[in-house]
């Protein structure tokens, strides 16, 4: 399996210099990307791949169903370097639907360590009870529970003393939700932007 993988790493490689000459040169040289992408670790959701975007235009972090944790210090230290050194303008929160966390999350059934990690979830499936029960079916409750993880996860984001920070000294950085559907390769928007300025329109209001 390993060889394998390694020949196919070959194979790319080779393809892509005859294709561009000199872009791994070029790619080395710097990393300048526009976009940090908070996503699921499902092999099936690749930021740069659903995203339509090359290596270095997208800085990643991923973990079991896109949770942004206040105590995560690997989502905060990979936000933070997008932010301050790598200056991203967009970030993107996505989830998707059919979501293997989404789905352990309400199964009730013993999950380890998973457990505490999806306790957010859990916590969202009950804040919203009656939104979810509108659903027809389980499917349906958990597709719309990925979309409050990423809405709450967008929110969570600009909460965080980086963003904070950044809008303050005149950044304009936006923070974005997205949903990718598995069975039709398509990426939604879920209009939960925020950016700079927006939690004191929410005072305003």
């Amino acid at each position: 399996m390993l060889n394998d993988v390694l020949q196919r790493n070959r194979d790319w490689s080779a393809k892509r210099q005859a294709q561009e000459p000199g872009y791994f040169t070029r790619l080395a040289a710097l990393q300048a990307p526009e976009f940090f992408w908070i996503g699921c670790s499902d092999s099936r959701v690749p930021a740069n791949v659903v995203a339509g975007l090359d290596p270095g235009e997208v800085f990643v972090h991923r973990n079991v169903a896109n949770i942004v944790h206040s105590s995560d210090m690997n989502l905060l230290s990979a936000l933070e370097f997008a932010v301050e050194v790598l200056a991203v303008r967009e970030i993107i929160v996505c989830g998707h639907y059919g979501c293997g966390g989404v789905k352990a999350a309400t199964e009730g059934l013993p999950q380890g360590l998973t457990d505490h990690w999806l306790e957010p979830i859990r916590r969202l499936a009950r804040a919203y009870a009656v939104d979810l029960g509108r659903e027809p079916d389980m499917e349906g409750r958990r597709d719309r529970l990925a979309e409050f993880n990423v809405v709450e996860g967008v929110r969570r984001v600009g909460e965080t003393p980086i963003l904070q920070r950044a809008w303050a000294r005149g950044a304009n950085c936006r923070v974005h939700g997205l949903i990718y559907g598995l069975k039709d390769g398509l990426l939604r928007d879920l209009d939960c932007s925020i950016g700079p300025g927006h939690f004191n329109e929410e005072v305003a209001q």
